[in-house]
């Protein structure tokens, strides 16, 4: 702030007297000698008490004067259009007062020597401060808003942060700890908008020094941290039970490490950007062992220096083999109606799709008496022994049962992985590119199927945008969510899904009817999300009577065959 005298000439020495009798040579209303124009009383020479000052630029002063200064509450108005109303101290802005300069900003607070001291309110081009001030600038305790929605509470020195504070930024991120010319310095914490959180050393505004990070779904980062990542001796511990401790890299593991993974194997030796990299040994949770030489997590070399074969490789050779034999084995229908199952795990990345994928071949085979049943997986380490879930392979069972089944059999086909906004359902196999698979496509591959009675249950996120194109009045089609929601339970350690778990491991359990089967199911996840904090899934269901009819028809047929069976009469024996 610059005082008063410096915003418009205020050279009002005015000793203007007449020899001898000291009278005012100037009437009350007065021309300055600069031009300025006065209404007031002027005493000896010197303007004194109320009054109105006129300055040639277009400025003007109206309010109290002392000895030719203005001095106590007034109002001053720039020929820029600023505007100050308040106290004044010998011709400077001081005391408590307001201005508004001519670039819209604003001040409402305290003022010494014609700049802002004390407290005070700054609005200045969509920024708000509200604290202290000293010689014109934040220093003290504040608060200071950005036009972003970001914030700084706290200490303040020489217009910047400075000492303990909390800065918010405009995704929700919150930053506490000591800060040092507007960085966070020194120890300090990160609260993140979706959970995750820091603890630990930082270095103008990034995670540097010792530290702990912790995700939103429980994984654990803890060691040396470099420029905002984990760099240097660490430790992982994940929400899913994997364990590592070694050295990383930009938050991977690299370098020499030991790693428990969630499903008790463990690797000790050289890792590289995450992967098994270098010398080292691979021990399943059934104690077999695979020492040697590693690359990009496969290992290239036994512990004798030899080459190997590759696992991918050998994999895609057996996988003619492999799903020919599947189709191979169904068998084909008889004249009662029948059951025919399919089911598919579509992420190979994650081992909770799998489990459930055969599960619910289980079930089907075991409750339901399917006659025949095929599973197409996708895993990490089932490459060789399972046929892969790919459109192609999926193509070939859908024509294989429309071949085996007859016109009065019912298929039940249930599908399991990922799923995408665009409802395409994922279909990943480590280290191949396969291609997902959308809703128009999947109709496509179905139509084989189209004068059989069937039901489809897909258990992926937004799986509800499927129904559009698959309904009609021979398909029952049940979906894990809404077309818009995700659903929940997608995890390396789990054995099922959210909706999965209800469906199949509960519900079905305890009724046959699929209509009030699926009812139990949506009610159990909604309970599920609740608990959880989750936004609901709503699981759709599209179930057209034909459908309902000819499985009731079924299971009718099923429990006659099941009495028929039954023993007419029980022998006992006495012990």
């Amino acid at each position: 702030m610059r005082r008063l005298a410096d915003l418009a000439p205020l050279s009002l020495a005015l000793l203007l007297a007449a020899c001898g009798d000291a009278q005012p040579l100037l009437p009350p209303d007065a021309i300055l000698p600069d031009g300025g124009r006065y209404r007031g009383a002027v005493v000896d020479g010197l303007l004194q008490g109320p009054g109105r000052l006129d300055y040639r630029n277009g400025s003007r002063f109206v309010g109290h004067f002392r000895d030719g200064q203005q001095h106590g509450a007034g109002e001053w108005h720039g020929a820029q259009g600023e505007h100050y109303q308040g106290d004044f101290r010998f011709g400077a802005f001081h005391g408590q007062g307001t201005l508004r300069q001519a670039d819209g900003s604003r001040y409402q607070g305290g003022f010494s020597e014609g700049r802002f001291a004390g407290e005070g309110t700054l609005e200045l081009a969509g920024q708000v401060y509200r604290g202290e001030f000293k010689r014109g600038q934040f220093d003290g305790e504040g608060h200071l808003e950005w036009a972003d929605g970001s914030s700084h509470q706290g200490q303040f020195r020489r217009g910047q942060p400075h000492g303990q504070g909390v800065r918010r930024d405009a995704y929700g991120n919150s930053y506490s700890g000591e800060f040092v010319r507007g960085q966070l310095q020194g120890q300090g914490s990160f609260q993140g908008a979706d959970g995750d959180r820091y603890s630990g050393g930082f270095r103008a505004g990034q995670f540097h020094g010792e530290g702990r990070y912790q995700g939103a779904a429980g994984d654990v980062w803890s060691g040396r941290f470099v420029e905002g990542a984990l760099t240097g001796d660490g430790r992982f511990q994940g929400s899913d039970g994997e364990h590592y401790r070694g050295q990383f890299r930009n938050w991977s593991y690299h370098g020499q490490g030991r790693l428990r993974r969630a499903d008790g194997s463990v690797y000790e030796g050289q890792f590289a950007l995450g992967e098994y990299t270098g010398d080292g040994t691979l021990t399943g949770a059934d104690g077999s062992a695979q020492a040697g030489t590693w690359l990009r997590g496969r290992r290239v070399r036994d512990a004798q220096g030899q080459p190997l074969p590759d696992p991918l490789e050998l994999g895609l050779l057996e996988q003619g083999r492999l799903l020919a034999e599947a189709i191979a084995a169904l068998p084909a229908s008889t004249p009662r109606i029948e059951l025919y199952a399919l089911t598919l795990a579509g992420d190979g990345k994650q081992s909770v799709f799998l489990r459930e994928a055969d599960y619910v071949a289980r079930l089907l085979g075991e409750r339901f008496a399917a006659r025949g049943s095929l599973t197409l997986a996708n895993h990490r380490d089932h490459l060789a022994d399972r046929p892969l879930a790919t459109r192609e392979s999926l193509r070939r069972a859908v024509q294989a049962l429309a071949e085996r089944s007859g016109a009065e059999d019912i298929v039940f086909i249930y599908l399991t992985s990922h799923g995408s906004p665009q409802h395409e359902l994922n279909l990943d196999q480590p280290r191949l590119q396969l291609a997902d698979l959308p809703a128009d496509e999947l109709a496509a591959l179905l139509r084989p199927l189209r004068e059989r009675h069937k039901v489809l249950v897909i258990s992926a996120c937004y799986a509800g945008g499927f129904i559009p194109r698959l309904q009609d009045d021979k398909t029952l089609v049940m979906a894990a969510a809404r077309a818009d929601r995700v659903s929940f339970g997608c995890s390396e350690e789990n054995d099922f899904t959210y909706f999965g778990r209800a469906l199949f491991a509960e519900a079905l359990q305890q009724t046959y009817d699929l209509q009030r089967a699926f009812e139990l199911a949506k009610a159990h996840v909604a309970e599920r999300e609740a608990a959880d904090g989750f936004e609901p899934s709503e699981p759709q269901i599209w179930a057209p009577e034909a459908v309902l009819a000819h499985w009731r028809e079924w299971r009718r047929q099923q429990d006659e065959q099941a009495l028929s069976a039954a023993p007419t009469d029980k022998s006992t024996s006495n012990h």
